[in-house]
């Protein structure tokens, strides 16, 4: 469990992160989550509220694709995953939300999974 000290600090990035970025139907805000184990990214369409296209290490198809492999391996493929799905939808931009997490290790992992299969931020 994080401090609250650290969880205060989190929770400020996090508002600094979102004040600047939103996601639009053309644009969605790829957001992410990262726990010790897994790492989660979601397409939101800020002005519906919606998610239109989600992928995750716990997904069954990209499960079966990381057996043996690293956490910066599973986030890249990941990051390929959530374009896949998004090009299925006619979408081929989007904005990047970080979160609270630093642009670094696994997240950055994950946007260049997501850059390498052509989606561009």
């Amino acid at each position: 469990m994080a401090s609250k000290k650290v969880q205060k600090i989190r929770e400020k990035r996090k508002a600094r992160v979102r004040a600047k970025i939103s996601g639009t139907a053309e644009r969605p805000r790829l957001t992410v989550f990262r726990s010790s184990k897994h790492i989660y990214v979601q397409a939101v369409v800020d002005s519906l509220g919606k998610t239109v296209a989600q992928a995750s290490t716990m997904n069954e198809d990209i499960k079966s694709k990381l057996s043996g492999a690293k956490k910066v391996d599973a986030a890249k493929e990941v990051g390929r995953a959530i374009t896949k799905r998004l090009k299925d939808l006619g979408i081929l931009e989007a904005v990047f939300d970080r979160g609270c997490y630093l642009y670094h290790g696994r997240v950055k992992a994950l946007a260049d999974g997501a850059r390498e299969e052509g989606l561009r931020f």
